[in-house]
């Protein structure tokens, strides 16, 4: 099985979702591909003028700018299952993660739009995301982040979503990490 593991948290080695990410895969068991977004670009006029350019039509410098956005979206597309670290800061996902989505959301590319609506193009495949909250209840009325991944992710295809959770970091870090390591151990490839 081929694993993409997505890290997004700033915090490093000192993170609970990167240690939650990898507990997850080796549960998993696997190739992994461990791609981290702290270092992915936001997207700007320029990348979307180039996105928006049919490939036939790009200027050497649009192929550029968006080569990484190409290479991020063979990763998910060969991919059988991902792995997404969410921590959740001030209520929602964390810059790099939101960087990663808009990299990865493309028209023609990884969603469609149709009569009936906007359409996934990418094929059915398992995401697990770790989810980790200082004292903010996942699904409660302060997480943004849940429902925004949810409806991304099902947005290019991907709906098949089971959540891990740590919640109550910032009141008992050992605690939250025990509860979302035993909902790991009850995971199946």
């Amino acid at each position: 099985m081929k694993i993409l593991r997505i890290d997004s948290s700033i915090k490093g080695d000192a993170s609970v979702t990167r240690q939650l990410t990898a507990k997850i895969t080796e549960q998993l068991g696997g190739d992994v591909v461990v791609r981290d977004t702290t270092t992915i670009p936001l997207i700007d006029g320029t990348w979307i003028g180039a996105a928006y350019t049919p490939a036939d039509k790009r200027t050497d410098e649009q192929k550029e700018l968006l080569a990484l956005s190409e290479e991020l979206i063979a990763e998910i597309k060969d991919a059988d299952a991902i792995v997404v670290g969410m921590p959740l800061y001030n209520f929602g996902v964390t810059g790099p993660l939101k960087a990663w989505i808009d990299m990865i959301c493309r028209v023609g590319e990884t969603f469609q739009y149709t009569e009936e609506g906007p359409r996934g193009l990418v094929s059915p495949k398992r995401v697990y995301v770790a989810y980790a909250s200082g004292g903010v209840p996942q699904g409660s009325g302060y997480d943004l982040a849940t429902a925004y991944v949810t409806q991304v992710f099902g947005f290019i295809g991907l709906t098949d979503l089971t959540f891990i959770s740590a919640e109550g970091v910032a009141m008992g870090e050992a605690e939250a990490i025990a509860k979302a390591e035993e909902q790991i151990k009850g995971l199946a490839a």
